[in-house]
């Protein structure tokens, strides 16, 4: 993505276009598409996740794809937390199962910045997993975007 496009909205944030954000990344990260995801951020993106540590979109290719081989039917709720003009706090909740059939709910708290076309430049992510069976999973909708009338974090008591 050429640096003069931009990747709407862009900084500076009201309530409105932070809460568009973080819908569109929920959606980008729900797509389970490592190459679409990365169009979300600078070229010279800066990350922290967990305790790994990534700089650019090819790495950040890399990571989304082991990612989603290990942590298999994917789906995430983000919720807003707060905002500022160039900045957005997130808090999240997935769930996945891995390769023996055991599955998670992993929590998280993300804050992000980004630059003045709307692209993320920074992003630091803790994530907690909590092992749970099966039957307490909260999120079974198809796999993809999760659907405009399903519980939030909030009404999910998340």
């Amino acid at each position: 993505m050429p640096s003069e496009e931009k990747r709407l909205p862009v900084p500076p944030f009201t309530l409105e276009t932070a809460m568009q954000k973080v819908r569109a990344a929920e959606d980008g990260w729900n797509s389970r598409d490592p190459v679409r995801v990365s169009l979300a951020y600078t070229q010279d993106s800066k990350w922290r996740n967990r305790a790994e540590f990534l700089a650019g979109r090819e790495q950040i290719v890399a990571f989304l794809t082991r990612k989603w081989n290990r942590e298999l039917d994917y789906r995430l709720i983000k919720e807003i937390w707060a905002f500022g003009d160039d900045r957005i706090a997130v808090r999240f909740a997935y769930e996945w199962h891995d390769d023996s059939g055991e599955w998670y709910r992993s929590y998280g708290n993300e804050n992000w910045q980004f630059d003045q076309n709307g692209l993320m430049k920074t992003r630091h992510a803790s994530i907690n997993d909590l092992r749970i069976k099966e039957t307490e999973r909260l999120y079974r909708w198809p796999l993809g975007r999760r659907p405009d009338d399903h519980a939030s974090l909030s009404d999910l008591g998340l």
